[in-house]
């Protein structure tokens, strides 16, 4: 359960913000995602490379 305490003269939308960022680093989110629809591990691995070459791709090539 996240807790996010307002602070005196705080404005509600700061207060909002930082309970976002605060969500996001959880990860709550992407984990139900990932859980509507198994995905075989094999499958999983091919995501990770194919990502992992597109990566090395277009970053790579910046620092040489």
């Amino acid at each position: 359960m996240l807790i996010v305490n307002v602070k005196e003269n705080e404005s509600i939308d700061k207060a909002l913000k930082r309970f976002k960022k605060k969500f996001e680093k959880t990860g709550v989110l992407r984990e139900l995602r990932s859980r509507t629809a198994f995905e075989k591990p094999s499958v999983k691995r091919r995501h990770e490379i194919l990502n992992a070459v597109y990566k090395q791709k277009t970053y790579g090539n910046k620092n040489q």
